[in-house]
């Protein structure tokens, strides 16, 4: 019976490999596995036939043959794990294939009565016949270290996946390292070992059933898990068949297992009792449905996921549409849902523009330019039919049409027959559709079925509520954008109004004639000065109101500090204050160095003034605990121990023209630094946030990170000769 072991990893491990590479033959991981399932199929099936031989000639034969498996797992293994690790393969996999088919050219080439440089021979252990180790096979075992290493590449990159993409890799971590250990448990007997060291106990070649095992896992996680370029989108049928193949390996394995430990194997009985198996399953799940995945499918789904059966899929995803807080990875997961799942050819979606209160291309595939459709009103034929029928669809195809279509119906295709669409479906709020949904006929080229279409609706509908809340979103934030204009323009207004007052008089006086001497240099130098003061105003209120891209480029954030430090230092020698720059980190991150100097100097400006004479400001500059895999996070804090902010000033100083520096002079706050600090912070990724309590100080932190998403590779700034 345990000859079967080995034939049936085998086959599960051949019909794994050609699976894997129908489904992308193009993708570099599924050609690897492909060649790794099939050396292992070569290894188990050459195993097998040591089993049922009887001469030593054969013996020899079939361990060449089954070697010429063993010699490349290691290689690949390896090949494979970088792969799934996202790690770079560089040239030196060439090498180490190159040093693969070194020893295979040694176990090809015949020595003497049929030996090679790779094996001396093959002797029989009574169960079976064992390859003898020659000079090539002692040579292999060092490069069997990398299967090891394999290993140890993929634990190291689950470490660094969040908790969801941490079980791609689970069960190949586990598999791997059963092939590996049980694998090295079959490699003794050939380097002459027969017994267990302490335990006395001869060696059984575990191999083959690990590489059942390995074959049935990566079958679980490639489906279950979309390990490998594998996505896999079976029909209802395809899903039954994959049942009735579990079924079969189960009944199978057990009946291996009870044969064992009996002693009693007959491989008509065998067979025999697999094909009533099949034929109970076949039928029972024809009489009984409930009884064949049609009751409670709780352990089926743990085994099976929701990989095959795209329907499942559709509705697991509208259950999850809720939780999505970011639109555009609502969008881009629905975008995946539709091509890679449902597999549609084209699909449109037209939303109302809240700003222009016309009807829009929001997003296509295929991607086209956005573009207004004033042709598309609120009283157009396809929003009448909608309101007519609020939970319906809209088919676009004869082969769907419902009998006397009406003249409604008819004109609200002929708007949109150039979309080419199979059904349309209403986006609704409050009782009116403020949108559409246009889908494509599938690529496949089978109809949708009823239940294709309910869950389209269902679907839609939630889309529906989620794309509201976004418009709802639009409209209050403009209605927010609307009030900080009105107090923008009034805070300007009074402002300039008392800023110009003295220029004012001066001008009057100017016009009425030669003022008196003392009017002149009383209002001469107040009116200057404003004029300065209206000047810094403006300058201010552009820099708040432009949108200024930093200029990103690698630089040390440290260096940038003190630079800012240098700066403002003449002003706090000023008034005693000591500015204390805590030991910096070496932080180079990718930023405008010019913004965040000026950022940090107008931050360490406000600290100033806040203190008191002979009082100290701190700057700490702190690398934050590692949250990102691509990046990493800085924390610039500036502590001074002054009056600090009260709790109601501390919630509106980040208000724009909210300021408490009311001295009427040129250092007079318009109530835009920290505004303008804000936005500098912002146009980083970053984040700004102030602590503060009355008569205890304040301290302003600024959160960097140090590299920018979406961002192209930066440069860091060539140094520029002295004396240029």
């Amino acid at each position: 019976m345990h000859n079967y072991i080995p034939l049936f990893g085998a086959v599960v491990n051949l019909l794994l490999a050609l699976f894997v590479l129908s489904r992308g033959a193009q993708s570099i991981a599924n050609r690897v596995y492909f060649l790794l399932g099939l050396c292992i199929a070569i290894w188990n099936f050459g195993t097998y036939r040591m089993f049922t031989i009887s001469t030593p000639e054969d013996a020899l034969f079939w361990a060449r043959f089954l070697q010429f498996g063993v010699i490349y797992i290691p290689a690949l293994l390896f090949h494979l794990s970088l792969l799934v690790a996202q790690i770079r393969v560089g040239r030196y996999i060439y090498v180490l294939y190159a040093l693969q088919s070194i020893l295979a050219a040694m176990n090809l080439v015949d020595v003497a009565g049929g030996t090679t440089l790779f094996l001396s021979g093959a002797r029989d252990l009574g169960f079976a016949w064992y390859s003898i180790a020659g000079p090539g096979f002692w040579a292999y075992c060092l490069t069997f270290n990398l299967t090891v290493l394999s290993i140890l590449i993929l634990v190291v990159k689950r470490r660094q996946l969040p908790p969801l993409h941490k079980k791609r890799l689970n069960g190949l971590i586990v598999a791997q390292s059963a092939l590996v250990v049980l694998g090295a448990n079959d490699i003794l007997p050939i380097l002459g070992i027969e017994s267990y060291p302490l335990l006395g106990r001869r060696i059984y070649p575990f191999g083959s059933m690990s590489a059942i095992f390995y074959g049935v896992i990566v079958a679980y996680s490639v489906l279950h898990h979309q390990l490998l370029d594998v996505r896999v989108t079976l029909g209802r049928l395809a899903a039954q068949l994959v049942r009735l193949i579990f079924v079969m390996v189960l009944g199978g394995v057990l009946l291996l297992v009870v044969s064992q430990i009996t002693q009693s194997f007959n491989p008509v009985s065998f067979f025999s009792t697999l094909l009533v198996l099949l034929l109970t399953v076949i039928i029972a799940s024809i009489y009984f449905p409930r009884l064949f995945g049609k009751g409670d499918e709780t352990i089926e789904r743990s085994i099976l996921g929701d990989r095959f059966e795209y329907h499942d899929q559709i509705r697991s995803f509208i259950q999850s549409m809720s939780n999505y807080t970011d639109s555009r990875l609502l969008l881009d997961d629905l975008h995946d849902l539709l091509i890679k799942t449902m597999r549609i050819r084209s699909y449109q979606i037209i939303l109302r523009e809240e700003s222009s209160r016309a009807f829009a291309l929001f997003r296509s595939h295929p991607e086209t330019e956005a573009m207004e459709l004033p042709q598309l009103r609120w009283d157009s034929p396809i929003f009448q039919y909608f309101r007519q029928n609020p939970n319906g669809y809209l088919p676009f195809r004869i082969a769907y049409a419902l009998p006397q279509e009406t003249t409604l119906e008819r004109d609200a295709k002929h708007q949109f027959m150039a979309l080419d669409p199979e059904f349309a479906f209403p986006f609704f709020a409050d009782g009116e559709p403020f949108g559409l949904f246009f889908a494509g006929d599938k690529l496949s080229g089978d109809h949708y079925t009823q239940q294709d279409l309910r869950l389209l609706v269902a679907l839609v509908n939630q889309l529906s509520i989620h794309m509201n809340q976004v418009r709802l979103n639009n409209q209050i934030q403009s209605a927010q954008e609307q009030e900080l204009l009105g107090r923008m323009s009034r805070g300007m207004a009074h402002d300039l109004n008392n800023l110009l007052t003295p220029a004012q008089t001066l001008l009057q006086l100017l016009a009425a004639g030669f003022p008196r001497e003392d009017a002149l240099q009383e209002l001469l130098p107040v009116a200057l000065r404003n004029v300065e003061t209206i000047r810094a105003y403006i300058n201010d209120a552009l820099v708040f109101s432009n949108t200024q891209m930093p200029q990103f480029a690698l630089h040390q954030l440290g260096q940038v500090a003190e630079r800012a430090v240098e700066l403002i230092l003449p002003e706090a020698q000023k008034r005693r204050i000591q500015i204390e720059v805590d030991s910096l980190p070496d932080a180079e991150i990718e930023m405008d160095s010019v913004q965040i100097q000026r950022l940090l100097s107008n931050l360490l400006g406000n600290a100033i003034e806040a203190s008191n004479d002979g009082s100290t400001v701190r700057v700490r500059l702190t690398r934050l605990p590692k949250t990102e895999f691509s990046r990493d996070w800085y924390r610039i804090q500036i502590i001074d121990t002054g009056e600090g902010i009260s709790e109601d000033n501390l919630r509106r100083i980040m208000m724009p023209y909210f300021s408490t520096k009311n001295q009427g002079d040129g250092r007079r706050g318009f109530g835009l630094g920290l505004a303008i600090a804000r936005k500098m912070v912002h146009l980083h990724g970053g984040n700004l946030s102030i602590a503060s309590k009355e008569k205890k100080g304040t301290t302003v932190q600024v959160d960097l990170p140090s590299r920018q998403l979406h961002q192209e590779t930066p440069t860091r700034p060539e140094p520029v000769a002295v004396g240029q």
